[in-house]
């Protein structure tokens, strides 16, 4: 796939006159050092779901957020196309989760060496091989600063809007957290997730994350042993739920869940979403969810 991402760079250097750069370029301020005028919007793209909310919830009408991962298509499996290529060129800012999430980034100096690359796990401590840190709402909130300090940096004459934003939006991340602290602090620890995805979530609510693959991507099928493994600590840890996720094949979970009678409940990641998608409901979903393997 990266072979095809330097491809479409390249297709993109053949097919795009210089002339249209020349009108791009007067028409459309992409230079970093130079502050936005109040009426011109910050052009943002963001990585995938997660961060698409956040920069919209700081930006509102003053920063156009384009997703680029479609509605219903796996993060882990993408790659840009030649039309995100082509709005990658007019972007202020691109933001991304970093820890390797998003394997096409390295390329994009090829695309717009002006664009300013936001990664958001900057000052995070990071677990190997776990990308999901926007899975823990107090990680979250740091992404959200970071968010916050781009924008700011892009768009100086708007720095106290983005950052009032941002202390909006933090609060409502802190809520969250309260909330699931109080609501699981009683309950059992271990839990069995699709993939590895929850490592810092369980690790910020002191829970104990199992999975049904073991492995960061979702798509793996599981062996035959792995499965017998699994089916074997659930009934140990008298597991009366087994978590699938969306965009994946359910059946995996259900071999599970049938073998120790138990029923399946979806554990979003959160990496598929949309502009009608509420990050904080679908972590109150999890929450939910969590509860009812946890809780009962």
């Amino acid at each position: 796939m990266i072979n095809q991402t330097r491809i479409a760079i390249i297709s993109i250097a053949v097919i795009i006159p210089l002339s249209s750069f020349a009108v791009l370029n007067s028409s459309q301020s992409m230079i970093l050092d130079e502050p936005k005028i109040n009426e011109q919007k910050v052009v943002a793209i963001v990585s995938f779901f997660p961060l698409y909310e956040f920069t919209k919830e700081i930006g509102r009408e003053k920063v156009d957020v384009t997703l680029l991962v479609p509605s219903g298509v796996e993060p882990h499996d993408w790659e840009p196309t030649i039309k995100d290529l082509q709005l990658m060129q007019q972007a202020d800012v691109i933001i991304i989760n970093g820890i390797g999430f998003e394997n096409w980034i390295d390329n994009i100096d090829s695309v717009n060496s002006d664009v300013k690359v936001v990664d958001t796990s900057i000052g995070i401590s990071i677990l190997e091989s776990d990308p999901h840190i926007w899975l823990n709402p107090v990680m979250a909130q740091k992404q959200v600063e970071n968010i916050v300090d781009s924008l700011s940096k892009v768009d100086p004459l708007n720095e106290k809007y983005y950052k009032q934003n941002g202390i909006s939006y933090i609060k409502k991340l802190e809520e969250l957290d309260n909330k699931i602290s109080y609501e699981l602090s009683s309950c059992k620890k271990d839990f069995i997730a699709f993939h590895n995805a929850f490592s810092y979530f369980a690790n910020q609510y002191d829970l104990n994350q199992h999975t049904v693959l073991k492995s960061n991507e979702p798509h793996e099928e599981p062996t035959a042993k792995s499965l017998e493994n699994i089916i074997n600590l659930a009934r140990d840890l008298d597991s009366n739920v087994i978590f699938t996720e969306e965009a994946v094949d359910k059946r995996t979970s259900q071999i599970v869940a049938n073998e120790i009678g138990a029923k399946v409940l979806t554990l979003s990641p959160l990496e598929i979403g949309d502009s009608q998608t509420d990050f904080i409901k679908k972590m109150e979903e999890n929450l939910l969810h969590l509860k009812e393997a946890l809780c009962n």
